[in-house]
Order: structure tokens, then C-alpha cells, then sequence
């Protein structure tokens, strides 16, 4: 188990709804992931992130697709690539990646509370 943290702690990890608007193959990544532009609406804007998605879906099914990420974390090197945002994943039975994602259509740049 994890330490606990407060409500507060929390809310200091910005959780945004975006819109995939981009895929691109990450040729350089040690570990199969798309290379990714996301839109998180007027205030943020579009921002970009590799993500480790390869295995479970093509480009197109990530295409226009909504997805949760962190917005607020410093932009990481990644095998040459500058990463902006953390895209949101959960294990899936027998390996890979399954995209968090609101169940419903959401605005973009939504906070996660």
C-alpha cells in the first residue's frame, strides 16, 4: 500500500481531459508507443507525449479518442522526444495498456476532482 495523502495533495495533480489528435509511430522507443499530440482545449492547448499504447490499439482507435492525463508535471526526455503531459493507463488482463478515459463525452481541458 501506498502512503497516504491528503485532499490536498491531491488537487496539486492536474488531471485534464484531452482529445487525441495525433499518432505517430515512436521508432526510437525501447519499449512499443505512439508518439502523440493531444487538445486540452483553449487554456492549455495542444500538447505531446509518447505513450506506451502500441500493443492494444492501432492509430486509428486512439484517433479522436478522449483520455485523462497529468498536465502539470515537467516536460521528460524520452528517447529524444520532449514529453509535455502523462497519458493515464491502467493494466490490462494479459499485458498492455488500457486508455483512461471518461465514460461520457466530456470538454476538453475538464479537471479530474
Amino acid at each position: 500500500m501506498t502512503e497516504p495523502l491528503s485532499y490536498d495533495d491531491f488537487l496539486k495533480v492536474d488531471i485534464r481531459v484531452g482529445r487525441i489528435v495525433e499518432v505517430v509511430d515512436f521508432e526510437r522507443a525501447k519499449i512499443p508507443a505512439y508518439k502523440l499530440k493531444i487538445d486540452f482545449g483553449a487554456e492549455i492547448g495542444i500538447k505531446q507525449t509518447s505513450a506506451r499504447f502500441k500493443t492494444n490499439y492501432t492509430p486509428e482507435q486512439l484517433m479522436n479518442r478522449q483520455c485523462l492525463a497529468v498536465v502539470n508535471f515537467p516536460p521528460k526526455n524520452i528517447g529524444g522526444f520532449m514529453s509535455e503531459v502523462l497519458l493515464l493507463g491502467v493494466p490490462r488482463p494479459g499485458g498492455g495498456l488500457v486508455l483512461v478515459s471518461p465514460v461520457e463525452n466530456a470538454d476538453l481541458g475538464g479537471r479530474l476532482y
